[in-house]
């Protein structure tokens, strides 16, 4: 689902949370189905996935907080992440982490004005020998500097 596409309807919601509600532990398949289908997960739906788990809205609303590939607002045509843990730190992480922030004007999880790119960091994607790494669209690169950096920005569209 994209910005100019309408909210889902609490039906549509419904039926995504009932979809999931056989499995044993369905938070999370319930979330990752919600944010599959719009995109994020809509604040809407916090009450309606605590009622039908017999959970407080406050369970629901701290995993969705918790994990950082959880969305409270839809994400850009493309994902950008960059490792921000000391092994890539300590080989120019930082460095690139702020070059990208500043050629794509956001802060961590923002989006670019023209919706191609979100930038969000990740605290490792198990490329440690080669870092700096970042990871486009689910694609992991590592030794990125920040000429590499804006070719893969450049390539998404920023």
């Amino acid at each position: 689902m994209h910005p100019e596409t309408p909210a889902p309807s609490d039906q549509d919601l419904r039926a995504i949370i009932s979809d999931h509600l056989h499995l044993e532990g369905p938070l999370l398949p319930i979330l990752h189905a919600l944010q599959e289908a719009c995109g994020s997960i809509p604040q809407e739906a916090t009450p309606l996935i605590a009622d039908a788990l017999n959970i407080s809205k406050a369970e629901v609303h701290g995993v969705i907080s918790f994990y950082h590939d959880f969305r409270e607002v839809p994400a850009g045509r493309h994902v950008v992440k960059i490792c921000r843990a000391e092994a890539c730190q300590a080989v120019g992480g930082n460095a690139l982490a702020e070059a990208a922030r500043a050629r794509l004007g956001v802060e961590w999880h923002g989006t670019t004005a023209n919706g191609a790119v979100t930038l969000e960091p990740v605290y490792c994607l198990g490329l440690c020998a080669c870092g700096p790494a970042a990871m486009v669209d689910g694609k992991v690169h590592g030794r990125v500097d920040e000429a590499r950096m804006a070719n893969l920005l450049a390539e998404a569209g920023a």
